[in-house]
């Protein structure tokens, strides 16, 4: 099986921000629960993950796991969520409720300046942002650690719809 490609940072501090909005929930009562559901920033778009009992093969059907090779902000966020990754209190609190899809939509999609712009955002809220940029660097060290695995490909889910199974 092939190994996920590391996503950029900026994938990591939206799935901390999917974990402080809310936006992700189990789908499966299973024990470890091994498919969950994630919301995307604009309500728009439900992406499924699925995860093995193990946690090292994982399939989800966000763009970036689909099209660019590389573990997508869903997967992130759900392992997260199951305890896998680690992210502070702080970090889900000040990056909760950032509209991504509208800010990368702003920046064509230039994570530099989406970057900059969500620093700004966590520093009007009281937040160190640097702090989170470290924390986000333990995390993706975690994950390519972790090393997972490429599970089923599924396509993403089209605007205002449910995820594809």
């Amino acid at each position: 099986m092939k190994k996920w490609g590391m996503p950029p940072p900026i994938k990591v501090y939206e799935a901390i921000g999917a974990i402080g909005g809310g936006r992700v929930r189990v789908i499966d009562n299973g024990d470890p629960p091994r498919v969950w559901e994630v919301v995307s920033s604009d309500g728009a778009k439900k992406y499924r993950v699925e995860i093995s009992a193990d946690g090292r093969e994982i399939s989800s059907n966000d763009n970036a796991s689909y099209w660019q090779g590389y573990l997508g902000y869903p997967a992130i966020a759900v392992l997260i969520a199951r305890g896998t990754l680690h992210a502070s209190a702080a970090a889900t609190r000040l990056l909760a409720g950032i509209p991504w899809k509208e800010l990368n939509r702003r920046f064509k999609n230039d994570y530099t300046r989406t970057t900059a712009e969500v620093a700004r955002i966590v520093a009007e809220r009281g937040g160190d942002f640097d702090a989170i940029r470290a924390e986000a660097a333990s995390i993706l060290e975690a994950l390519a650690a972790l090393a997972p695995l490429q599970g089923a490909r599924r396509r993403p889910p089209r605007e205002g719809s449910a995820s594809r199974t």
